[in-house]
């Protein structure tokens, strides 16, 4: 379907409306989400840290790219259907990436005036849009609940759910690429939360077992908190390229916090399974079974259990926003939940596709599942996926929902 002008002109009276934006900050942010954002490798960012790169240099880079990066996102919360851009929780959201916005294009125009009291203030506002934006996962699931309370009808629609589910997908991949950035730059250049092992927020030796070991042990934890019984675990290294493991170790270049989400969230899933699934036996729980596998391109790490697997009905769900297996945990309770919030698994998906790997599983209904990681091995491989504001982007907001073309064989049987 074509773009037409009446679509562009009521996405802009939706977001000066909607969003209340400053005519001035509107016309700098339609300026820079004209650009693309800069895609980086971890080989590059990596280079940041060790070619002797001036903190001059860095900061002339993220005073241009983060507001490219903010702006290529901003413009597309004006797409969102209406009665969730009109949430408080998502004006919220949207007021944040405004005021970052404005805070760091205040330094786009002060090149030719780098002093050390310019750069200590472009640390500070780093620091400080970190801070601000450390819960706009949160904000906007709230705001996503805020609609289904207050229109539960429009929350079911299929071209609604289709839309919010793209939109949450690159708001929150954007997300991970801006303050990888700021992480990166404030480690290298300003020593805050600097790691000793790392350069910046990269650990070029970044060691797999020992981060799966840590993702495990604190999931263990907090499900023996909650069922009295945690199933053991056994890993196991393998390398197609070498015969001889150093220690039974495989390492490669990446953000040990990244993995270390993605693993840990794996785990979460499948100890609970287990444990739910063997309920009236906990005495001999299976184990989970962990292979990390390193390949001539890839490293993958498969996490096997045998909690009952996930039928057909429910896997393509498991990836959606808000769409959980277990009940939604209570607002009240003090201790950290278990699962119920429908956000860790896509999460984890968008954390292994950033750096060009991904995440998925495979499940068999009545006996378990295999979550698999596969990340890129060579640091020159392992590239950003950013979100790029285009026709493309746009024709997903716009365009009419598909009528399906194939029969619902599910649907068809039911109705006999």
């Amino acid at each position: 379907m074509r773009l037409s002008l009446c679509h562009l002109s009521k996405a802009i009276l939706r977001r000066s409306s909607s969003l209340a934006m400053r005519s001035s900050t509107a016309e700098d942010v339609d300026k820079f989400a004209q650009y693309h954002p800069t895609v980086l490798t971890l080989k590059r960012l990596i280079d940041f840290g060790i070619e002797n790169t001036s903190t001059d240099d860095s900061f002339l880079f993220l005073s241009k790219e983060i507001p490219v990066r903010l702006a290529n996102i901003m413009k597309e919360f004006s797409f969102l259907p209406d009665k969730l851009l009109s949430m408080p929780s998502v004006q919220l959201v949207g007021q944040w990436y405004e005021q970052s916005f404005q805070d760091v294009l205040q330094f786009n125009e002060r090149h030719s005036d780098i002093s050390e009291d310019v750069l200590n203030k472009f640390n500070e506002t780093l620091d400080l849009l970190q801070k601000r934006h450390s819960t706009v996962v949160e904000t906007m699931a709230e705001g996503i609940l805020e609609m289904k309370r207050e229109h539960n009808e429009y929350a079911d629609d299929g071209h609604t759910a289709s839309c919010i589910q793209y939109f949450l997908d690159r708001l929150y991949a954007n997300r991970i690429g801006i303050e990888v950035l700021a992480k990166h730059h404030l480690m290298l250049f300003a020593k805050m939360g600097k790691d000793e092992h790392c350069i910046g927020a990269i650990d070029p030796e970044c060691d797999v077992m020992s981060i799966a070991e840590d993702a495990y042990e604190s999931a263990r934890v907090l499900c023996d908190q909650y069922y009295s019984a945690a199933p053991e675990c056994e890993f196991e290294c393998h390398s197609s390229v070498s015969n001889s493991l150093i220690d039974n170790r495989i390492s490669l270049t990446y953000i040990p916090c990244h993995l270390y989400h993605m693993i840990f969230e794996l785990m979460k899933n499948a100890l609970r399974a287990v444990v739910e699934h063997h309920r009236h036996h906990t005495s001999g729980l299976p184990p989970l079974k962990v292979l990390i596998c390193q390949g001539h391109k890839d490293i993958t790490i498969k996490i096997s259990d045998h909690g009952g697997g996930i039928c057909r009905s429910q896997l393509v769900k498991i990836f959606n926003y808000l769409y959980s297996t277990a009940p939604r945990p209570d607002d009240a309770q003090t201790m950290a939940p278990m699962a119920g919030f429908g956000y860790g698994l896509p999460l984890s998906k968008l954390y292994a596709r950033y750096f060009n790997g991904d995440l998925w599983l495979n499940s068999i209904d009545g006996f378990g599942t295999d979550a698999m990681i596969c990340l890129k091995l060579l640091p020159t491989d392992a590239s950003e996926l950013l979100p790029v504001f285009n026709r493309t982007a746009l024709s997903k907001y716009t365009q009419a929902e598909r009528v399906a073309d194939w029969s619902d064989q599910i649907s068809g049987l039911e109705n006999r």
